[in-house]
């Protein structure tokens, strides 16, 4: 089976080719694995990446790649749609066209953050901005061209929020000014989970292939995921600060000097969603029936426990 992941280059894309590569040796029958970043194709150049597709032949699509530079995109709208919207939109077509499967990831952006409590798969999008609306773009073209297409291939499209991993990140961008400020401000008022790039991978591709990387049959459409619980940015930063602390790491800020902030004092081009929470009961379903326990437990891992890891690891590493 071939098996061909777009955004090599990204915290996601990294995790998953950690996440393969750990699996590949205990196969038999190996799969052939790709690994595209931007140096190996430009997804804004539609005969470019159709022409990837053709050659390589996926039987897995995994599109971990993406327009991220959220403030960017209100001036740079096109180029956001063309990665968001219409890169996935073709990725989609071939799966359809040669019954493949194709995983896609999603943002609580979609939302406008006003709804109370845990968002749902099925409640309206209404994004505030262009990199939500080129993402929502996505979703619908992604879901418009497997409706048309007479029940080949599959998709499953993962929402998620807060991402960290192997690369740039809030978590990071905190335990730097940590080092060189006696004060940081923090938003306190907007909500979401802070989501493991690592644990993201693990719990995506345990949706769609088995322990041997053979495909599933699953049923298409969103997915929220997410771990479980809650926080605000300040939250997090005062916990992230917490643990490099007590792992030794010299920093400048103490947590009394985590000050907390509404989100109306930190003005930025792109609004965001004041409520990113999004319930995975969906995505726990089909977990619970199929018997996958150990699935389901790792679903339902708290955001903090990933976290603390991640900054002691970090720490361990001299990366702080």
């Amino acid at each position: 089976m071939n098996i061909l992941v777009f955004g090599k280059d990204g915290q996601l894309g990294r995790a998953f080719h950690v996440l393969l590569d750990s699996l590949l040796p205990a196969l038999v029958d190996k799969p052939s694995i790709q690994y595209v970043g931007r140096a190996e194709c430009d997804l804004t150049n539609v005969v470019a990446l159709s022409d990837l597709l053709n050659q390589f032949q996926p039987k897995l699509i995994v599109n971990a790649s993406a327009y991220t530079a959220v403030d960017k995109a209100e001036i740079d709208v096109d180029q956001a749609f063309a990665m968001n919207t219409r890169a996935p939109e073709i990725m989609a077509q071939y799966a359809v066209d040669h019954d493949a499967t194709f995983v896609h990831y999603s943002t609580d952006y979609v939302f406008d953050g006003e709804k109370y409590g845990y968002y749902l798969e099925d409640d309206v999008r209404n994004p505030l901005g262009v990199y939500g609306k080129s993402k929502a773009a996505g979703e619908e073209a992604i879901a418009g061209v497997f409706a048309a297409g007479y029940g080949s291939g599959q998709y499953a499209i993962f929402r998620t929020s807060w991402v960290y991993g192997d690369g740039g990140n809030f978590i990071r961008t905190i335990l730097r000014l940590a080092k060189d400020r006696e004060e940081l401000k923090i938003i306190d008022d907007q909500y979401g989970v802070p989501t493991s790039a690592t644990w993201l991978a693990q719990v995506s591709l345990d949706f769609v292939v088995d322990g041997n990387l053979r495909v599933r049959k699953f049923p298409s459409g969103i997915y929220h995921a997410v771990p479980v619980g809650e926080t605000t940015w300040h939250g997090l930063a005062t916990l992230v600060v917490q643990l490099a602390t007590g792992a030794g790491v010299p920093l400048k800020v103490a947590l009394n000097g985590i000050k907390p902030i509404p989100a109306v004092e930190y003005p930025l081009p792109a609004p965001r969603p004041m409520n990113s929470r999004m319930s995975t009961d969906k995505l726990g379903q089909v977990l619970r029936a199929r018997g996958d326990m150990s699935k389901l437990e790792l679903l339902n891992q708290p955001w903090d426990e990933a976290v603390r890891s991640y900054v002691r690891n970090l720490a361990k590493d001299g990366l702080i």
